[in-house]
């Protein structure tokens, strides 16, 4: 891929340097790059986007010309292909009408909760999956416990397990996980693999998927890598939930590579967080997975019976939550990611606290964050004190000055790399999830998350960040007022292409 990769960039830079030799030497070529740019500008202005994405594109268009324009086609549009459209709302429309609308339940929700009722309407309507009762929702605070809770659920497989993740490493914690689906594959049980190309590039090749389907296992891989030209690139399958006969789902952080469960540390430790779900939400698990298994590839057979996937169960859970696991893609216009959490800073009244591996985002976010903590609400944010990409976490540090000086609260989590992503609310609204504060997470990948509204599971996780606090090395101070409350040069460049990062 190394190989690859440098080609692609040689190849790029010779045609730049010929475009850049004729635009010196020839008014022509200069008009006509000025055509396109001009309109391209205006093109982007227009947009339905947030400021905070179309101007750094308009000014790297404009400054560079023939770089920013092809890194807008190659990576800007951020639309996939139309045939990738068509392909995912031909298979939604096939799947999601077999989600339960839940009205009685959102209707209650109104009554107990209505600043938690605005969200789960939100999520209702957009992301098109409902709010459940009936679900019994169980909180990691390490990615380790997550990962035992997911083995033994394996284990009582009797029709299928459905298994997604952004990476996957075929070294210890997958050996683990292979094991039972081999025995039970053996056994009848169908056995789905769904895996990210780019994200598990590193830790596993492309007979990987080979190697499962003989042994058993349905494999597909999202968006292979493939040299040359592709939109759709840019985009990658970030969700990470395992599926168990429709009844058990888990969601969360992290993924199946040994580092996420401190079996290795290349980043020194490891925070990661997960839930389980048992009851009726894991529906909406299911049809999230099924989404993905079916769109990604024109050629493999669809599945044409997928009711047989959503079981009636005669479950009854021990809690009263309000459980809504949701999805995000980025190709239909919705940023829901992103506006949930908005929502979340705009609902609290005591505290909001976030917990995310990359901090990148656009000024509404910040707006919100920032109007939160002015509004005297307790608002902190805890990030990595040990990064895993020091680039993007050159970035991340660039955002703390604006937060800090109204009022955020900025916590770096010093034994290592803090991968989390959660939020929590005046000990009544919850996220857990895939779903990072970044560019990337809210406008490029395919995302999941779980919106829970429940005093017990908010109180764990607020008690998991008060914790986690003790372990933090606070440094909201230093922001704010000293020396590293200024955004150096360097940090301001690398934030035209902070949709890259």
């Amino acid at each position: 891929m190394s190989f690859i990769a440098l080609s692609i960039l040689f190849e790029i830079g010779l045609i730049l340097m010929l475009i850049n030799f004729l635009y010196m030497d020839y008014v022509l070529v200069e008009i006509i790059i000025r055509i396109i740019t001009i309109p391209l500008g205006l093109y982007i202005y227009s947009g339905h986007k947030t400021a905070s994405m179309k101007m750094p594109w308009i000014l790297l268009i404009l400054a560079t010309h023939v770089v920013g324009v092809t890194l807008f086609l190659l990576v800007g549009l951020n639309g996939g292909t139309k045939k990738m459209r068509e392909r995912y709302k031909k298979v939604d429309e096939q799947i999601f009408p077999l989600l339960p609308e839940n009205r009685h339940v959102l209707d209650k929700l109104e009554e107990s909760d209505p600043n938690a009722y605005g969200i789960s309407a939100y999520l209702s309507k957009y992301s098109h999956y409902p709010v459940y009762e009936n679900t019994d929702v169980t909180y990691y605070d390490r990615a380790e416990d997550g990962l035992e809770a997911q083995l033994e659920a394996l284990k009582q497989a009797e029709k299928f397990i459905f298994m997604e993740y952004f990476a996957i490493q075929n070294t210890v914690a997958w050996g683990r996980i292979e094991e039972i689906l081999v025995e039970k594959a053996g056994k009848g049980v169908e056995i789905r693999v769904y895996y990210d190309d780019v994200g598990s590039v590193s830790f596993v090749n492309r007979d990987f998927a080979k190697r499962l389907k003989s042994l058993g296992i349905n494999c597909r891989v999202f968006n292979p890598f493939m040299p040359g030209i592709n939109v759709f690139l840019n985009n990658r399958d970030h969700r990470k939930m395992t599926i168990v006969d429709g009844k058990v789902g888990f969601t969360g952080g992290y993924n199946l590579a040994d580092e996420y469960f401190n079996l290795t540390h290349p980043y020194g430790m490891w925070k990661d967080t997960g839930i389980r779900l048992e009851g009726d939400a894991v529906k909406s698990l299911t049809i999230s997975f099924l989404e993905m298994w079916n769109a990604v590839k024109r050629s493999d057979k669809d599945d044409v019976d997928i009711e047989k996937y959503l079981p009636r169960t005669d479950y009854v859970a021990k809690s009263k939550a309000f459980v809504q696991p949701y999805a995000d893609i980025p190709i239909d216009k919705e940023q829901v990611g992103e506006n949930v959490y908005i929502s979340m800073a705009n609902k609290a009244e005591q505290y909001c606290y976030f917990m995310t591996p990359y901090l990148i985002i656009t000024d509404e976010m910040s707006q919100a964050i920032s109007l939160a903590a002015k509004r005297g609400v307790d608002v902190r944010i805890v990030t990595p004190g040990i990064p895993d990409k020091k680039l993007v976490y050159k970035v991340t540090r660039s955002f703390y000055n604006g937060l800090a000086r109204n009022g955020v609260r900025i916590y770096e989590w010093t034994p290592g790399f803090s991968h989390a992503k959660m939020n929590v609310v005046d000990d009544k609204m919850a996220v857990c999830g895939t779903i990072n504060l970044d560019y990337r997470s809210l406008y490029h990948h395919f995302e999941n998350a779980c919106f829970i509204v429940d005093e017990g599971i908010a109180t764990e996780m607020r008690e998991d960040f008060e914790k986690t606090f003790r372990q933090c090395g606070e440094v909201t101070e230093e922001y704010s007022t000293g020396k590293r409350s200024v955004i150096r040069l360097g940090q301001l460049f690398l934030r035209l292409f902070a949709s890259l990062l």
